[in-house]
């Protein structure tokens, strides 16, 4: 528009961060310097920060248009991203596709690249403009990037542009480990007036044809004293001057002219659009910030419950598996002496001590219920044949001489759990032997039915005297007595 009126090639205070127009003031020569040392020493992360328009994209871009074709370069510059997208958005710009693949795939590519590109002897870079924007989670995991790395170097360096906000967000204690791996870290701060004039100046001499147009110090004072020193609100203050210089016909620049041009820069509300924006900016920093603490604070209280939780879980899983255990303690212990109980004689069964379990067992030959009762006649010694199958029976006999019964026989008395073998009615009294009178009773002997007693079997060599009648009287051996 006024271009041909003050003879410039294109506008010179145009807003497009143009590296051309970078004007090398005493802060961003320092920044550059950083800026290079970081690539050239491999030092990981770089920070730079500054306030809006401050003139960080363009010397980014200045710096960027100096590197040679032995760095690969990735520049992020929409940085509202979630971890994921921001790991595809890297791999684009390095063209890598990033289709199909998941986040381990997509690291595992990525890192492939980095190592062959220093296979190659190139240096690779990854700049993140308007860095302020990321998430934690995001700032997380470009951390997490500069764990690539050889024994000696990083595979790959990182800067990260921003405002002021985000060395804010940097000194949070959720980014104490990126903040501890960032080895370069510069802060642009406002032109001062001497610079605000040597930039306006040097705007207009890289863009005049011929003579170059200048602004005086007066008008150049005026300027910095409304732009704080900004140079994105100085090239929006100087355009106006410029332009309100063109509708007035005039070839120079003036104090009046200059008036005019923030009056109606007042008027419209641009100047306080700018104004308003930085602050907007810097109350939405400390919002963001504050949300961000509440966010981690509620994150850190949410885990630590979380926390609880597991250890009362794990605490109740412990005290369950305990009581299982008592319990098949207690089902084992109940099925032994149900065992034990069960192998145990019972109380009707006769006791059989250890010691005669090698012993042959009787066998128990049942009875009938009313047995039979019969009498049995003394029989002569003499006999010996006769009376030792009767004796080995089990019936007693008396020894004395055999007499002739003399009456009826009396009837036989059942006697409780045994029989009557001989009584006085049934078998005739033995004859007095030594002036003893034997008693009816001597010759009547009981013998348990319920148990069967093996049959004594006598040697054969003959016994006489007291003992022997013991054994015929008590346990019915029948012995031929000497003498007989």
């Amino acid at each position: 528009m006024y271009e041909k009126h003050f003879h410039f090639r294109e506008r010179p205070f145009a807003l497009s961060p143009d590296p051309d127009y970078l004007y090398p003031s005493k802060v961003h020569q320092e920044a550059l310097s950083y800026l290079r040392y970081g690539i050239e020493g491999h030092a990981g992360f770089v920070v730079i920060t500054g306030e809006i328009g401050s003139g960080k994209t363009t010397m980014l871009q200045a710096l960027l248009g100096r590197l040679d074709r032995g760095t690969a370069v990735a520049r992020i510059v929409n940085t509202m991203l979630e971890p994921r997208e921001l790991l595809e958005a890297i791999l684009l710009d390095f063209n890598l596709d990033p289709t199909g693949l998941s986040k381990p795939a997509l690291l595992h590519r990525l890192a492939d690249f980095l190592v062959q590109q220093r296979q190659a002897g190139r240096l690779t870079l990854l700049v993140i403009d308007e860095a302020q924007n990321l998430s934690l989670a995001a700032l997380e995991e470009i951390r997490m990037l500069s764990n690539l790395e050889t024994e000696k170097s990083k595979l790959i360096q990182i800067i990260m542009v921003g405002q002021p906000e985000l060395r804010e967000k940097l000194r949070l204690p959720q980014l104490e480990q990126l903040r501890q791996r960032i080895t370069v870290s510069y802060h642009l701060q406002p032109l001062d007036a001497d610079e605000t004039e040597h930039y306006v100046n040097h705007r207009l001499k890289r863009a005049a044809i011929g003579t170059p147009l200048e602004f005086p110090r007066d008008v150049a004072d005026l300027i910095h004293r409304r732009s704080r020193g900004v140079p994105r609100i100085i090239n929006v203050i100087a355009d106006a001057t410029l332009l309100f210089a063109y509708g007035l016909d005039r070839r120079g620049i003036d104090l009046p002219s200059a008036e005019e041009a923030l009056a109606e820069l007042d008027a419209t509300g641009v100047l306080a659009s700018y104004h308003r924006e930085g602050s907007d900016a810097a109350s939405a920093s400390s919002m963001s910030i504050a949300d961000a603490e509440e966010a981690m604070r509620l994150t850190d209280s949410v885990r630590q419950r979380e926390r609880a939780v597991a250890s009362r879980e794990r605490e109740l899983q412990e005290r369950e598996q305990a009581i299982n255990a008592q319990q098949r303690v207690v089902e084992e212990q109940a099925r032994l002496l149900a065992a034990a109980r069960s192998a145990a004689p019972s109380a009707n069964e006769p006791f059989m001590p250890p010691a005669a379990a090698t012993r042959p067992t009787p066998r128990i030959v049942p009875q009938p219920a009313a047995p039979a009762v019969r009498a049995v006649p003394a029989v002569a010694p003499r006999v010996a044949s006769a009376v030792a199958p009767q004796a080995r029976a089990g019936h007693a006999y008396s020894s004395g001489p055999s007499r002739p019964a003399t009456g009826p026989a009396a009837s036989p008395r059942p006697t409780s759990g045994g029989r009557v073998l001989s009584n006085a009615a049934s078998a005739p009294a033995k004859p007095a032997r030594n002036g003893v009178e034997p008693t009816p009773a001597a010759n009547r002997i009981l013998v348990p039915t319920a148990v069967q007693v093996q049959t004594y079997r006598p040697s054969t060599r003959m016994h006489s005297g007291f003992w022997s009648r013991v054994r015929r009287v008590f346990f019915g051996v029948t012995e031929p007595e000497a003498g007989a």
